[in-house]
């Protein structure tokens, strides 16, 4: 533990000199929260003892209690491939400090409290903040808190909210149980955690964005974040106002989501012309300022990327009441919806023109390689089109066995390839870049549309000298 954080008041005088570590509680354990709660149990004091006991707290839904019930078995409650973090939970439940529960009453012995609840954007004929589930969570805090603790909100939520939408809810329920409302702690700090291979690593060692409704707020929160970062990370960024450091998540995101937006149409440009869009993005990366170019690939899915870059203007409206449109946020999302479909054209165009009949193996269900993670993934879009058109489609994850979103098993080992006419290559999880589809193929010659570049340019050649006809989005026909 840092040594400026123990001289601060955290409202927990048992910091200096006790054997009782303060408690943190995480509320929402999904897969932001309950990576964070394994990071927390998982800090250290100098002398090796664990510095926080965790509480994680969830809903007594039925997804909520099976969150628990695996954090609590030392087991995390969603595929992961990182094995760090599934071994520093297993540390930290033998250690006896990460436990996890359905009951906001864990809240009243907490020192500090991370909110990593979802809050939604409603997107139909018109986009719109859905608040009420951010809302219920904050009241709860609210009513179980101590008057004392910090809170801070890692959740993505759209500029504003934590000081007109959270610091209001906390006083109120604070006055009404006759605490006092001069006290609270509220700051912002937005998560960048990034499930996969680096899961654990995106949380402790990935530079930290925060700020407080008040310079002790700020304060508090920074000694916090450094005492559970690693000595490696670089110091948090501390902004000017928590609706800066909301707004930063907003931007960072919308960023993502544009620039992947602009390479859906060079990469239909680079398909029409014959050029493979990959060497030319390598050629451009050369360039120190242009290192980070995206690359074409199969859409966005996952819950930031698709909702994230509407916030802004969201916010502006709901919570600001002010009118201005953000053209280029907006048009990211609807055209990175559309990839997709832009794929299974092209897939249907290599088919003759229809798919009707047809046997198609989508591999990769989840939005994002080595995840498990199938929200508003991109395959669920070609899967519900291909399906309308009258495709029989076959679908496996190396990391999913149950698709909810459609309510579809999925089966463990990737189908035989007899009488398939078309491999969809979605995500490109390791075991597909490594899998040997020449093997596999048997007598079989379905098409390839390698829409992640998963195949490279040598495996694509051996499949084509077998007779299968291989074609990638982003590339032109003979790449």
């Amino acid at each position: 533990m840092s040594s400026e954080l123990a001289t601060l008041d955290l409202g927990a005088p048992w910091l200096v000199g006790s054997e009782t570590p303060p408690t943190v509680c995480v509320q929402g354990l999904g897969f932001v929260g309950a990576a964070v709660a394994v990071a927390i149990a998982s800090a250290r004091t100098a002398d090796g003892r664990p510095a926080y006991r965790v509480r994680g707290v969830d809903q007594a839904t039925g997804s909520g209690l099976a969150r628990i019930e695996a954090l609590n078995r030392g087991e995390f409650p969603f595929p992961i491939t990182d094995a760090e973090l599934a071994g520093r939970l297993r540390q930290a439940c033998a250690a006896g400090n990460l436990e996890a529960c359905a009951d906001a009453r864990a809240f009243a012995s907490a020192a500090t409290i991370l909110i990593d609840v979802g809050l939604d954007v409603l997107q139909g004929p018109e986009a719109v903040l859905d608040l009420g589930a951010f809302r219920d969570a904050v009241r709860a805090v609210g009513q179980n808190m101590r008057a004392d603790a910090l809170v801070i909100i890692e959740t993505t939520v759209p500029p504003g909210t934590t000081e007109l939408v959270a610091a209001p809810i906390l006083r109120q329920e604070l006055a009404r149980r006759g605490l006092p409302t001069d006290q609270l702690r509220l700051a912002h700090c937005y998560e960048r955690v990034t499930p996969g291979a680096s899961y654990l690593e995106s949380v402790v060692n990935m530079p930290r964005v925060y700020a407080g409704i008040d310079e002790r707020s700020a304060d508090v929160c920074g000694a916090f974040l450094r005492s559970i970062l690693s000595q490696d990370c670089p110091p948090p960024v501390r902004l000017s106002g928590t609706t800066a450091s909301e707004l930063g998540k907003i931007l960072e995101n919308t960023y993502r989501a544009v620039t992947i937006a602009m390479m859906e149409e060079f990469a239909a440009c680079a398909e029409a012309v014959g050029v493979d869009l990959y060497e030319v993005v390598d050629a451009i990366r050369m360039r120190p300022t242009h290192s980070n170019m995206r690359t074409p690939g199969f859409g966005v899915g996952g819950y930031c990327l698709t909702k994230d870059p509407l916030m802004a203007e969201l916010a502006m409206r709901e919570l600001f009441g002010q009118e201005q449109a953000f053209p280029f946020s907006s048009l990211a999302v609807a055209v990175n919806r559309t990839a997709p479909k832009r794929a299974f054209d092209r897939l249907k165009r290599l088919l003759g023109g229809s798919v009707r009949g047809r046997r198609i193996l989508l591999l990769g269900v989840s939005y994002r390689q080595d995840v498990g993670d199938t929200r508003r993934s991109p395959s669920e879009v070609f899967w519900d089109v291909a399906n309308s058109q009258g495709a029989d489609v076959l679908i496996h994850d190396p990391l999913v066995r149950h698709w909810p979103e459609l309510d579809l098993p999925v089966p463990d080992e990737i189908p035989s390839a007899a009488g398939l006419d078309a491999v969809v290559l979605a995500v490109p999880h390791a075991q597909y870049r490594a899998f040997p589809f020449e093997a596999w193929l048997g007598s079989s010659r379905p098409v390839f549309l390698d829409a992640f570049d998963v195949l490279s340019r040598e495996r694509r050649d051996r499949l084509r000298v077998l007779g299968c006809r291989v074609e990638s989005v982003g590339r032109g026909c003979s790449s």
